[in-house]
């Protein structure tokens, strides 16, 4: 699991798990890592959930959950949050 470190103003760091290897199983779903910033979720089945993207801004990092919508061959931003397994659950539940 790579570590990805926070920084909050006017707090200390702290660190955050992220997947770092190729697939991992967690809850139900699978979470292959593309790059550093961009895993996707899928179903056990294969399904294709959607995509959890990181990014920094100002207070530290940030996960973005994208909902693929298939028929419509495009995404939808289901939220943003501060917790990777957050993002992933997002998707996963919602």
């Amino acid at each position: 699991m790579t570590q990805l470190r926070l920084v909050r103003s006017n707090e200390s760091a702290s660190t955050v798990g992220v997947p770092g290897n190729t697939v991992a199983q967690r809850r139900g779903v699978r979470v292959l890592t593309l790059h550093d910033a961009l895993w996707r979720v899928t179903r056990t089945n294969g399904e294709v959930l959607g995509y959890v993207e990181s990014f920094e801004e100002p207070r530290g990092i940030r996960f973005r959950a994208k909902r693929m919508i298939p028929l419509n061959k495009r995404f939808i931003v289901r939220g943003e949050f501060w917790s990777f397994d957050d993002a992933v659950d997002c998707l996963r539940f919602g």
